[in-house]
């Protein structure tokens, strides 16, 4: 079986997508200026831990990616058919 892999610029799917993950929206520390929200992310349970990660909210992190004229890549299942939380921020 070979892994789905979608890619969109909707909000709607976008959120829905993470949230079914329990992913939340975020931004890595330092990379911010001013109302600028910096380098986004998405932080799924049983991730890395990261402690440089700012939760931010869903209308500044779609902000940010508007402006950077982002796409969001995701898989929607692995190859062996599991469940999958990859995904990538991708220029439009």
């Amino acid at each position: 079986m070979a892994s789905e892999t979608r890619t969109t610029v909707d909000h709607e799917e976008i959120r829905r997508w993470v949230e079914q993950h329990e992913g939340k929206p975020v931004s890595v520390k330092g990379t911010e200026s001013g109302d600028d929200a910096g380098v986004l992310r998405i932080d799924f349970p049983g991730g890395d831990g990261d402690d440089d990660l700012e939760p931010i909210s869903w209308d500044d992190w779609f902000a940010k990616f508007e402006e950077n004229r982002l796409a969001f890549l995701y898989q929607e299942r692995k190859a062996s058919g599991e469940d999958s939380t990859f995904f990538k921020l991708i220029a439009r």
